[in-house]
C-alpha cells in the first residue's frame, strides 16, 4: 500500500492488484532469468508469482483503505496524490478520505515494521549467499545474489527514511484537513 502510486489508485480493486502483481511477477521473474538463464523457469515465475502477490495486494489495499471502494478513481488518486505529498486535498468533500487514507498509511507501516526482523535475517542469508555464489557459482547466479541483496539492503537502510518523510507530509495532510461531523465521515475514516 505504502509503495503505490497515485495514478494506480485510478484503478478499481482488480487494475490495482493486476498492476502491482505485474509488477511483482516482472522483477522476480528478471531475477530467475539472470540466475538461471531459463525463460521457462522465469515464465513460470511470472505466471505464478503475479497473480498470488496481485489479490494478496489488492486485498491488503482493500483493509487498509476500506473507504477506497466508495470513491470513483480520480477521487481516490486525487486524496493519494494530495496525502503522500502533504498538502490539503483541493475538493473539500474529500478531507475525510485524506485522513483515512493518511491512517491506512500509518497501519501499513506498523505491519511493515513488525516484519523488520524478518527482512534482517533474510538480508544476512542473503549475504552469505551471495558470497558463496561469488566463490562457486556462475556469473548469473552471482549477479542475482548481488542484486538481491542490494535490494534488501535498500529496504534496511534507504526504504525507513523514505517512509518516515511519507508518514510525516500524510500526517501534514491530515492535520490540513478540516473535519467534518461523524455522521458525514466515511466508512473507514478516524
Amino acid at each position: 500500500m505504502i509503495l503505490v502510486p497515485g495514478w494506480l489508485w485510478r484503478r478499481g480493486p482488480v487494475g490495482r492488484g493486476v498492476g502491482v502483481g505485474l509488477t511483482a511477477g516482472v522483477l522476480c521473474a528478471a531475477f530467475v532469468l539472470v540466475e538461471s538463464g531459463s525463460r521457462p523457469a522465469a515464465l513460470v515465475v511470472l505466471v505464478l508469482l503475479s497473480p498470488f502477490h496481485g489479490v494478496r495486494a489488492a486485498r491488503r489495499m482493500g483493509r487498509i483503505w476500506p473507504a477506497a471502494p466508495t470513491m470513483n478513481g480520480t477521487d481516490r488518486a486525487a486524496v493519494v496524490r494530495a496525502t503522500r505529498r502533504g498538502e490539503a486535498v483541493q475538493d473539500p468533500r474529500l478531507t475525510p478520505h485524506v485522513v483515512a487514507y493518511a491512517a491506512g498509511l500509518r497501519r501499513a507501516a506498523e505491519d511493515d515494521r513488525s516484519r523488520r526482523p524478518l527482512v534482517v535475517v533474510i538480508t544476512v542469508l542473503a549475504v552469505v549467499l551471495a558470497g558463496y555464489d561469488t566463490v562457486r557459482g556462475a556469473t548469473g547466479e552471482t549477479a542475482a545474489s548481488w542484486l538481491a541483496v542490494g535490494v534488501l539492503l535498500a529496504d534496511l537502510l534507504w526504504w525507513p527514511r523514505r517512509r518516515a518523510g511519507l508518514l510525516a507530509r500524510a500526517d501534514r495532510a491530515a492535520a490540513s484537513a478540516p473535519r467534518l461531523p461523524d455522521a458525514d465521515r466515511p466508512a473507514g475514516a478516524p
